[in-house]
């Protein structure tokens, strides 16, 4: 139940963003079509007519074209006409003015680009959502889309939503506190959500709405002090960073430790030498499942070094003997090269 109302939001939330182009124009419609029926039943109620002459005399009144009644009109008939008349004007006048306005302003072509983002985005899965794309966010997005993997970025302000249209890259424009923008952005499938917003309060409610809508999604979130970390854990971050505090300590890391630091920045990232750090989850069909690090040949195999490994209960275990045992569940932290790297990801 809970899934199948996820997914009735997430109609409802693109549907929403639809109505907010087409809205002006979808109400002429309805305007007129009301007129429509209103004089369709007057004139079957008022001069008694049959169905399809009223429908004749509501077509010819509304269309101005002069041409005669199709009975002599009582006086009721008259102002019904009149009232008609000058009804279905103003609402044809208010339906070719949203019209005029939409093409105008281009919106009409940023609905139809608008609708293929949608569609790009509603065919993605597994995929991270950032919202805001400040500072902080632009420089996340950026490692994340540098690793080929898929984001889509959730942001309100319209010269950044220019930007991120020229550069093609997917993005919900809207408030990232709404529902109905997250749901938009595929918060049901995405894995991961970072709350990069510049105002702390604004990322402990996107903590709290997407943990609601999604209690299997991890969410990173951005805090302005190291004292304001609980309120974002508890709203159900699982990882609350201090950006100031985090640039902070990797200076002081540089200045004591400048090899450690520099040989990290290089394993942390794709550059001119062929090194990487990764970690790698061990799943139940992996065919190094229940093998020791020994029996696994990871080492001769792929040429990798295992310098840590998570296991599922969490225990963390540094340095693992060659005795250690890979389970199902198990997160592996490696560095080699990315030959060695692809090579373990297809058997595991």
């Amino acid at each position: 139940m809970p899934h199948r109302s996820l997914r009735f939001r997430s109609k409802a939330a693109r549907l929403t963003h639809r109505l907010g182009t087409w809205g002006p124009l979808i109400g002429g419609f309805m305007a007129l079509s009301l007129v429509f029926v209103c004089g369709l039943i007057g004139y079957m109620k008022v001069e008694g007519w049959s169905f399809f002459d009223s429908l004749y005399q509501v077509v010819i009144t509304l269309s101005t074209v002069g041409f005669q009644e199709v009975y002599p009109l009582s006086r009721n008939g008259r102002i019904l006409t009149m009232v008609l008349i000058v009804s279905g004007v103003g609402s044809f006048a208010y339906l070719v003015g949203s019209f005029t306005q939409v093409l105008v302003e281009g919106r009409l072509q940023k609905y139809f680009g608008r609708r293929r983002m949608q569609k790009i985005i509603d065919g993605l899965s597994d995929h991270v959502i950032i919202c805001g794309y400040g500072r902080i966010g632009s420089i996340v997005a950026r490692e994340i889309l540098a690793e080929n993997v898929a984001a889509v970025i959730v942001e309100s302000n319209p010269e950044v939503i220019r930007l991120l249209d020229e550069q093609g890259i997917p993005y919900v424009s809207g408030d990232a506190t709404a529902d109905e923008v997250l749901l938009a952005a595929g918060l049901e499938r995405a894995r991961t959500l970072v709350a990069a917003l510049t105002q702390e309060a604004a990322n402990v409610y996107v903590t709290l709405t997407a943990r609601q809508l999604n209690p299997a999604i991890r969410i990173v979130a951005r805090a302005d002090a190291q004292s304001h970390t609980q309120r974002l854990q508890r709203a159900g971050a699982d990882q609350v960073l201090v950006p100031h505090m985090y640039g902070g300590v990797r200076m002081a890391q540089s200045v004591l430790r400048p090899t450690v630091t520099s040989f990290l920045e290089l394993a942390g990232r794709s550059g001119a030498i062929d090194l990487q750090m990764e970690e790698l989850q061990v799943t139940a069909s992996s065919e190094i499942a229940g093998c020791n690090l020994i029996e696994s040949k990871i080492r001769p195999r792929f040429n990798l070094i295992i310098i840590a490994i998570k296991k599922a209960a969490g225990e963390m275990i540094f340095n693992p003997q060659p005795q250690e045992v890979l389970e199902a569940g198990d997160t592996m932290i490696l560095v080699g090269k990315n030959e060695g790297l692809d090579g373990l990801r297809a058997i595991l």
